[in-house]
């Protein structure tokens, strides 16, 4: 979603702060303005258009949030966003690691479709300061730990859940807390109890680690660089070009003059369900990481290489050495500068 194109049309926010026993409910809707509704903006902008989100779909028959809107109406916003706030809160006072916070209902449009988001902030513990007034007419000013600031928009939100109320599709991201001695999704699991796809950053990232996995069981140490350079750079191309790939293809491309390492990368991809799986991509700070090439040296020298240059023969070359060694040749520079 564009920020721009979010309009806001209804919010409200509960207390949800475990450390005190019981839930703050509001009665009453909040009274916004342009500057809080951008925060809101923001905030949901990030959850749907970011590579962390996950598709999910209800439960239908189990599911208490469903339930609660199969039959959503504006008319009763206030009581289902107390609804909802509720049972998440019995949730959270039962689960002590699940970190108190408040929650913001959004009733919000954007272009045709109408939705609904969930935002839990987590609180922040942060110094302010405070004056204090004494008896005799005099100010003191203090620095104080405030241990229930929201969290910025510039910050992405470790749960929350974009609603789709046309269709009651759902766009979630979650972190996981210990319930039962166990590290859970509980926001999925327990409190919107749906069934959620992995993300593409997920994805991008078990693709990433199986590729190196398999060309460090495939190749000798002095081989390895070589090989994850060239996949990387592959990879690249792909994310670049193409905004993204199907993992089959990628394969074909990675291991085209290594088919049994292809074969062994496939078989950890059939455990994650990925072979054919189109992975998409749409944050840059996802892709990041594959516009330059990082080499370490056993000699603890670190060299960082954008890509473009890496794949210009005229900017870098690396040269095998008769005694098995390597050389890394920097090419035709024209300025150099030393920075502390």
């Amino acid at each position: 979603m564009v920020k721009e194109e979010i309009r806001i049309k209804k919010a409200i926010v509960h207390i949800l702060d475990s450390t005190i026993g019981m839930p703050v409910l509001s009665d009453g809707e909040l009274d916004f303005g342009s500057e809080f509704a951008d925060f809101l903006k923001e905030h949901i902008a990030k959850i749907s258009s970011g590579d962390d989100g996950k598709s999910c779909e209800f439960y239908k028959e189990e599911s208490e949030v469903y339930k609660m809107l199969v039959q959503y109406s504006d008319d009763f916003f206030v009581d289902v966003s107390k609804d909802m706030a509720d049972f998440l809160y019995s949730i959270m006072n039962s689960n002590i690691d699940i970190p108190p916070a408040d929650l913001i209902v959004v009733r919000f449009k954007y272009g045709e479709g109408e939705y609904l988001g969930l935002l839990k902030m987590n609180y922040k513990s942060l110094y302010t300061h405070r004056t204090l007034a004494s008896e005799e007419g005099k100010n003191t000013n203090e620095i104080i730990r405030h241990k229930s600031i929201l969290p910025p928009e510039s910050q992405k939100l470790s749960e929350a859940a974009v609603i789709c109320l046309d269709d009651l599709t759902v766009q979630v991201v979650e972190k996981k807390y210990e319930i039962n001695g166990e590290k859970t999704n509980y926001f999925s699991y327990l409190f919107l109890k749906c069934s959620s796809h992995m993300s593409h950053k997920s994805k991008l990232s078990i693709v990433t680690k199986a590729v190196e996995a398999v060309q460090k069981e495939g190749y000798d140490e002095l081989s390895q660089y070589e090989a994850q350079m060239k996949a990387k750079s592959i990879m690249q191309e792909e994310l670049e070009e193409k905004g993204g790939f199907v993992v089959e293809e990628l394969a074909e491309r990675i291991f085209e003059e290594k088919p049994e390492l292809k074969v062994a990368f496939q078989d950890k991809m059939e455990k994650y369900d990925l072979v054919k799986e189109e992975i998409l991509p749409q944050s840059e700070a996802t892709t990041r990481k594959y516009q330059k090439q990082h080499l370490f040296t056993d000699t603890g020298i670190e060299i960082k290489i954008p890509m473009e240059q890496y794949k210009n023969p005229g900017s870098v070359e690396f040269i095998t050495n008769p005694d098995g060694t390597v050389s890394v040749l920097i090419k035709n520079i024209g300025h150099l500068e030393a920075r502390f």
